[in-house]
């Protein structure tokens, strides 16, 4: 370094690769001093105008602002404030159209000048050599300082870090760009500001050497730095005049000779480049204690009647700006923000000055025209010796262009500097630094995804990691506590709990298996299943009985919810098989095998498990009462032939067993045994009656279910309409009884009332009617009827045969 040193103060200068030499046009507006543009009605000033992220708001619609008073607040990093360019009220905060190639709106603070042009609060220090590095650093960026040289880069943040290994400082005076002269009159009228701010510098920064770079074509300034460059390690460099010798790189290398690395900088290499502007804005910082809050903007093209440089309010509207300049605009005027080679026309005019505006250029059609239609690249190279930064323009653009950015990054797509060089010198008038442009963005967007995506898979990971070791130390407390307990547990039984229970289990698990452990006994449950069954057939025998109370009656049907119709069709089935069977084997033998089926029947009925569900007990006692009237007319059969053992199987039909359970139906016992004995009286009145006198016994018959006067109704539990279809049948089937027995004789009838009225002995029946007794009754009555029958068919053939038993 120290021999690079000693050759840059023997007046070497060096060259970079390519370049061009457009026409310059500066005359237009360097040859008048700056004036001061003055205040506008109403200033737009951008929350953001630096490279890098907006601070928050300090102000609020209607509050009253002093002039370099912060209207946002500054934070660590690349965030930068913005300032009140004057005094007055802040009438909105709102989006509005911003100055960029895009047109789109940022959020921007609408301020009404009071037109006192008051200042805020001012700390400046003179003395700055007393201040320490991070105060210093800490006032450029409260200022709100950013490069001015276009990049609006951060100072403070460029200052910073690597900043403090700088060897050589560069003032960039390069002022390349056609039209543009901000720069070339700021060093003519200020080279005693800028000298002040150099010395802010090199106290900063402590370097080696200090370069202040200014091209040939500025003589007067050149004249005006070198008057005032009074340090001796401080030299002014003029340089050829070629474009774009502006750019950081290619000062640096025309300066030491000295290239940049592709993707490095030239911090690293011990180079720090400042612009003319921004060592101004410094020294305004420091020493005067002023914020950026305006600068010199260039005002040139033939549109312009008084074309020139010019003071200028950050935020005032680039209209009024053309009104206080007499702007004579042709049909579809264009206004550039910038120079004709890095610039870009602006959407319309009601968009704000800010950092990063160092011209304002409004040319004529004749003067600058309008750029043709794009054709086809013929591959002629131009654009690779205009280069300044040695690329491949031509392979640049067709990666572009085919969105092939990972060959074209490959080509070093980001060292472009996007001077417009290649594109000036394109016969095809392709316009190369919009694909490069376009394919930049995309790529920085892509990037941004990425690390976006990076950071929250680096936060889940974090987040996962954290879930495991809450989890590991929650397992451990637990296993600690459980240690303590077994412990504790240990003590005061002398046992450890965990090992005991564990001992258990490990003998069970090796403990011989029964076979009845494996397979549970479902007896009780097959049992009540069985019960269900028995309950369901009883009920439809009931009905059964109750709908059709002769020999072969029908089942009647029951509703879909408590009996299944192809169940009740076949217990139908089975007791008309049953009743047929046994009216068969009476005939065949004697009545006196009769008591035999019945109390085989009675005592299968016993043997059936108990029904545990309800029974409705009105169509219980209507059953009943069948079961009895059957009973009876069966007895009356079987007295005309012989039967002596009728009577007891008679009893034993409707009278249960001293050893059989009380139903389990819900009826009232005493109304229920009431009725029953009432019917039992009553269907022995019937029977005497019948045998005093033949034909006129129906009417004592209709008073078998005819109650006395004196004697409770039974029919206030039971349906009015099953009581008096009971009654009827009851009186035909004892008009029936009466009528065989006056055939005969009447020496049976006590039989029949023994049939139907307990003996003596015999314990009236108290509890509730079991319906599967009751479905017992009906069957054997049915089976009595069908019997009682066949014997009067054969009594008939008796006195119609002469030769039958009778006859003899």
């Amino acid at each position: 370094m120290q021999h690079l040193l000693e050759r840059i103060k023997a007046g070497n200068l060096w060259d970079f690769h390519g370049g061009i030499h457009p026409p310059e046009n500066k005359d237009q507006s360097s040859l008048t001093p700056v004036v001061d543009a003055g205040l506008p009605p109403q200033l737009i000033i951008p929350v953001r105008q630096h490279a890098g992220p907006a601070g928050d708001l300090l102000v609020q619609v209607g509050d009253k602002v002093k002039k370099g008073q912060p209207l946002t607040r500054y934070d660590k990093g690349r965030i930068v404030p913005v300032h009140a360019s004057t005094s007055g009220t802040v009438t909105a905060i709102e989006p509005h159209t911003v100055a960029h190639p895009s047109g789109l709106e940022d959020l921007c603070v609408i301020l009404t000048p009071d037109g006192e042009d008051a200042w805020g609060e001012r700390n400046g220090r003179a003395d700055y050599w007393n201040l320490e590095r991070g105060e210093l650093l800490e006032r450029i960026q409260q200022a709100g300082i950013a490069g001015l040289g276009g990049a609006v880069f951060p100072t403070h943040s460029k200052l910073d870090g690597r900043g403090q290994l700088t060897e050589i400082l560069i003032v960039n005076g390069l002022e390349c760009e056609p039209y543009i002269t901000t720069d070339d009159r700021l060093m003519q009228e200020y080279a005693d500001e800028i000298m002040d701010g150099i010395r802010v510098l090199k106290h900063l920064l402590k370097p080696k050497l200090t370069l202040i770079g200014v091209e040939d074509n500025k003589p007067a300034a050149i004249d005006e730095l070198t008057r005032h460059a009074t340090d001796e390690d401080v030299l002014v460099k003029s340089v050829p005049t070629k474009y774009p010798s502006g750019g950081a790189k290619q000062t640096i290398e025309l300066l030491t000779g000295r290239q940049v690395p592709k993707g490095g900088r030239a911090v690293d290499m011990g180079i720090m480049v400042l612009n003319v502007a921004t060592v101004f804005a410094i020294k305004r910082a420091i020493v005067d204690g002023e914020p950026l809050i305006s600068r010199i903007v260039t005002l040139t093209g033939n549109a312009f009647k008084k074309p020139g440089n010019a003071w200028v309010l950050l935020g005032t509207p680039v209209r009024w700006l053309l009104q206080r300049f007499e702007l004579q605009p042709e049909a579809d005027q264009r206004v550039i923000m910038g120079g004709p080679m890095m610039g870009f026309t602006l959407p319309h005019a009601m968009v704000p000055v800010v950092k990063a505006t160092n011209c304002l250029l409004s040319p004529t059609r004749a003067e600058l025209p309008p750029p043709g239609q794009e054709q086809a690249c013929i591959r002629c190279s131009a654009c690779a010796d205009a280069c300044p930064a040695n690329l491949l323009p031509q392979e640049l653009y067709w990666y572009s262009r085919a969105k092939d950015y990972d060959k074209a990054e490959k080509l070093n797509l980001f060292d472009c500097i996007e001077c417009g060089a290649c594109a000036w010198v394109c016969p095809s008038e392709i316009p190369l630094v919009q694909y490069y442009k376009i394919a930049k963005d995309d790529i920085r967007e892509t990037r941004a995804e990425h690390e976006k995506a990076e950071r929250a898979k680096q936060r889940f990971e974090a987040k996962q990691a954290r879930f495991e070791r809450e989890k590991a130390a929650r397992e451990a407390r637990h296993a600690e506590a459980a240690a303590q307990r077994r412990q504790a547990m240990t003590k005061a039984g002398g046992e450890d709990p965990v090992a005991a229970a564990l001992a258990r289990l490990k003998a069970k698990q090796e403990a011989p298996v029964s076979v009845s452990a494996e397979q549970p006994d479902n007896a009780a449950m097959a049992a009540a299943r069985e019960a269900r069954k028995q309950e369901a057939l009883a009920r439809r025998a009931a009905k059964a009985a109750e709908a059709q109370p002769q020999a072969e009656p029908v089942p009647a049907q029951e509703s879909a919810g408590e009996v299944d119709p192809k169940k009740a069709a076949i217990a139908a089935a089975l007791a008309r098989a049953k009743a047929k069977k046994a009216a068969q084997a009476a005939g065949e033998d004697n009545a006196g095998s009769e008591p035999a089926a019945v109390s085989d029947m009675v005592t299968a009925a016993a043997s059936e498990p108990a029904s545990t569900s309800e029974v409705d007990p009105k169509k219980a006692a209507i059953a009943a009462a069948i079961a009895r009237a059957k009973a009876k007319k069966a007895a009356q059969a079987v007295g005309e032939d012989n039967a002596t053992s009728e009577p007891a199987a008679a009893r034993d039909v409707v009278t249960p067993a001293a050893g059989e359970p009380a139903p389990a139906s819900e009826v009232d016992p005493k109304k229920a045994a009431i009725a029953a004995a009432i019917a039992r009286a009553k269907a022995k009145k019937a029977a005497q009656a019948a045998g005093e006198d033949n034909v006129g016994s129906e009417p004592a018959a209709r008073e078998v279910v005819t109650p006395a006067a004196g004697e409770p109704a039974p029919a206030s539990e039971v349906d009015p309409k099953k009581a008096a279809i009971a009654a009827a049948i009851a009186r035909a089937k004892a008009k029936k009884a009466a009528q065989a027995a006056g055939e005969d004789n009447a020496g049976s009838e006590p039989a029949v009332s023994e049939a139907v009225t307990p003996a003596a002995s015999e314990p009236t029946p108290t509890s509730e009617v079991d319906p599967k007794k009751a479905a017992i009754a009906a069957a054997i009555a049915r089976a009595k009827a069908k019997k009682a029958a066949a014997e009067a068919a054969k009594l008939d053939q008796r006195e119609s045969d002469p030769l039958s038993d009778k006859s003899h």
